[in-house]
């Protein structure tokens, strides 16, 4: 039944059927079109308030409850329902697993259409809270006010917040208490950057006018117990950026490496910028297996070590490698793979982009004592040629982890040309990965698939596919 409120419409006692895409929840209204709800869990019983009408959908929010889903769990996290960052965190871990586990199955035989093996059961993270080793916070001054502050009637007033984006809304920030997202003290990294900064009159960024001075806070910490603080200012003040980064260096001297960025572009991204080491070294070092990577504040690294482990174990076990194969590493980033892999191979090939991280790349193998990777800088697919094919050899095994667009189809044309025995495709985007292999159907088959959980509380997985030559 639905009833009209004002120029919206409420459905009543809907049911949620499924687990959708970006975290949200679905539903049909009585005309059959799917209504995407955020914040209810599969079998919750619901009013929904629409306030998007689109041809084949709308999407609304849930205004009643009448029954709650065997599924629900109570949310940890005061903050659950305004910010974004953690969806999921109402559901039951084992239902997040299995609708994720769902989402990658029904990826690939709904847009790949290919062959499929029994998949192997997803693999869980033992740490369900606290996992991410790097968080980004954004100042700003004009705090996001909840719904139940609003409804407070209190005088709120407009306050400064150091915290996350509010979704689909730019310019607004949620100002964050406790994060459950990364291992302290990040939280109290945090929360005294934006005391001391409100005590000393520090201002905090205005999006929409680009004004003020701090502007974003990025924390990473390692698995060896090192951690690295980078502040973004939008505009130089020596002595007010001086007397924060004091601050941090003599509260915090667990702190190892201590940076800053002077920028004043209308976006906040940091690739492009001068980051200056302000105390310690300008790197962090994670390890594993005995392997030790240097991150810097623009280096890519999984963002749950743990889970990460696991990823690429179970990467170099689809592999097989035997210690005589040589093995192209596409995307390789800074290298971590290759050398995770190196001592199973004859030799490793790592091909990137983004010259920075085959830097890094370079420098891990080094401090590694690997003496048998090789890294290579360039567009993939402009660098993975005949040419490179030639120089490099034939590679037995191809390992390849793509951005979430998948692999270029000259990429893929270019698999298909040298034909390798075995391919093993790690990918975040199962939809862009089974579109890949269905590209690839013709000269190999899918012999086994495992999902990886990297992320408990968000509907993000990672997939994993092993394919041999047919």
């Amino acid at each position: 039944m639905a009833r009209k409120k004002t120029d919206k419409i409420v459905f009543e006692n809907v049911e949620v059927l499924d687990a959708g895409a970006k975290g949200v929840s679905v539903a049909k209204a009585p005309d059959g079109k799917i209504i995407f709800i955020p914040n209810v869990v599969p079998g919750d019983v619901v009013d929904v308030q629409t306030f998007k009408k689109r041809k084949a959908y709308f999407e609304g929010k849930a205004v009643a409850f009448h029954k709650l889903s065997a599924q629900r769990v109570e949310p940890v996290c005061e903050h659950f329902g305004s910010c974004g960052g953690c969806k999921w965190q109402n559901m039951g871990y084992e239902f997040q697993l299995g609708y994720k586990h769902q989402e990658v199955e029904n990826n690939l035989k709904r847009i790949g259409k290919i062959d499929l093996p029994e998949f192997e059961p997803i693999l869980g993270s033992k740490e369900q809270f606290f996992y991410r080793n790097k968080m980004e916070f954004s100042f700003s001054n004009a705090r996001w006010l909840t719904d139940d502050e609003i409804k407070s009637g209190e005088e709120l007033g407009k306050e400064n917040a150091l915290g996350f984006h509010i979704p689909k809304m730019w310019d607004k920030i949620l100002d964050i208490k406790k994060c459950y997202l990364q291992q302290d003290p990040s939280n109290a990294i945090r929360n005294e950057i934006r005391d001391f900064a409100n005590a000393n009159g520090l201002e905090f960024f205005n999006p929409r006018e680009t004004t003020g001075f701090l502007r974003t806070l990025m924390i990473r910490t390692a698995s060896t117990g090192e951690i690295m603080v980078l502040i973004q200012f939008f505009k130089e003040d020596k002595q007010k950026r001086e007397l924060l980064l004091e601050f941090l260096k003599n509260r915090f001297p667990e702190i190892t490496s201590l940076q800053y960025v002077i920028n004043s572009k209308l976006n906040d991204t940091i690739y492009d910028q001068n980051v200056i080491c302000y105390h310690g070294r300008d790197y962090i070092l994670e390890e594993m297996e005995g392997l030790k990577f240097s991150i810097n504040a623009k280096s890519f690294y999984q963002t749950n070590s743990d889970q990460a482990y696991e990823l690429y174990s179970i990467t170099r076990d689809f592999a097989g490698l035997t210690g005589n194969e040589l093995v192209y590493d596409l995307y390789t980033g800074t290298g971590t793979i290759a050398q995770f892999v190196s001592k199973n191979a004859k030799k490793v090939i790592g091909v990137e982009a983004v010259p920075e991280a085959i830097a890094d790349a370079k420098v891990n193998a080094e401090r590694n004592n690997i003496t048998n990777c090789e890294f290579f800088v360039g567009d993939m697919k402009n660098v993975f040629n005949d040419a490179f094919i030639e120089e490099h050899g034939q590679p037995d095994v191809i390992i390849t982890d793509p951005p979430r667009d998948g692999m270029h189809k000259d990429v893929v044309a270019q698999i298909l040309k040298i034909a390798p025995e075995r391919v093993v495709y790690v990918s975040c985007n199962s939809a862009t990965q089974a579109r890949d292999l269905a590209l690839m159907d013709e000269m190999y088959k899918v012999v086994r698939v495992r999902p990886v959980d990297m992320f408990p509380q968000t509907h993000h997985v990672e997939n994993v596919v092993l394919l041999e030559k047919k």
